[in-house]
């Protein structure tokens, strides 16, 4: 992580790509889902015409060709875009994927009409409670079957209001995280289960989850009950956290876990075939990752190994 911050263009840290996938696009969340997985996440910014674009960075500076924010443009400007422009993996010598990305930045109803029986994980990325009315609004229209297979996470803000909305919608915050496993790390010896463990989901760092009352297989079994999924990321270090990036790293996971566990980044997935069958994972569309702060799920189905595209010591 040296060097690494939140404004650091990551776009410009590459390794020499492998395959021709960008994050956060129809044909990278195909790549995943063919791949095995049950579960892509995208990130979604709102748009000046009130609608959500499915792009990662807070400006457009980094990765393509735009300035500004996506919610500068309507979603037919954004698309005129290339969001393969400022890729790098020679300190600008080179832009393997200039010229490739006009077109691809997709809004969330596209992502919804090409995948209507996917299961999505939506990251809002700001702490803008409007967001998640907007989101709120957007997404009440869809039928309780439809919704069943969304899950959204994001600032403490948004998804407060997102909750408010739509009640019936699984969501994560930190807040929502803090007001579950404060609880239930006093009171779970007891079989407790606090009311905000119920329908949400967790992401618990490794060095964290032994503290939990009835780890792994107690505590899984009771968040399996209360229909809460459970993903494990590497251990916390301040706003960045590790994953489980190769083989070796899964067997630090408990025997016989059946929760899901984080991975970082990951460029060409191919399936881990070990047979020690730990986790279902969740599997994330980032086949092509450039950033940091990314915080993918892989391997479900197929237990899928990922090959790092950032450097080892960029990752997050």
């Amino acid at each position: 992580m040296e060097g690494v911050t939140n404004d650091t263009c990551t776009a410009r840290r590459i390794h020499r790509p492998e395959h021709a996938y960008l994050e956060n696009t129809l044909p990278s969340m195909e790549a995943a889902f063919k791949a095995g997985a049950d579960i892509v996440e995208l990130d979604i910014k709102p748009t000046k015409d009130g609608r959500f674009a499915v792009f990662h960075d807070w400006t457009l500076d980094c990765r393509t060709n735009g300035t500004g924010t996506t919610n500068d443009y309507t979603m037919a400007e954004l698309k005129t875009f290339d969001i393969g422009y400022g890729y790098t993996a020679d300190q600008g010598k080179s832009y393997p994927f200039r010229g490739k990305g006009i077109g691809l930045m997709p809004s969330l109803d596209e992502v919804l009409a090409h995948f209507p029986n996917r299961s999505l994980l939506l990251h809002i990325k700001s702490n803008d409670p409007n967001e998640g009315i907007q989101l709120a609004k957007k997404l009440a229209a869809l039928p309780q079957k439809r919704l069943d297979q969304l899950t959204v996470y994001g600032g403490d803000e948004p998804v407060a209001a997102l909750q408010k909305k739509l009640p019936e919608l699984r969501v994560m915050s930190k807040e929502t995280m803090k007001h579950c496993l404060i609880p239930y790390l006093a009171g779970g010896w007891t079989g407790y289960i606090p009311k905000a463990c119920k329908h949400t989901q967790l992401h618990i760092p490794e060095n964290v989850a032994p503290w939990l009352w009835g780890w792994p297989d107690r505590f899984l079994n009771r968040m399996d009950r209360a229909n809460t999924r459970v993903i494990v990321t590497g251990d916390s270090d301040g706003d960045f956290s590790s994953g489980f990036d190769a083989p070796e790293d899964i067997q630090r996971l408990p025997d016989h876990y059946t929760g899901g566990f984080g991975q970082t980044g990951s460029t060409r997935l191919r399936p881990y075939t070990a047979n020690n069958q730990k986790s279902r994972g969740i599997p994330c569309h980032f086949i092509s990752a450039t950033k940091p702060l990314l915080r993918c799920f892989l391997g479900l189905l197929n237990r899928l190994q990922a090959k790092p595209f950032l450097p080892e010591r960029e990752q997050a």
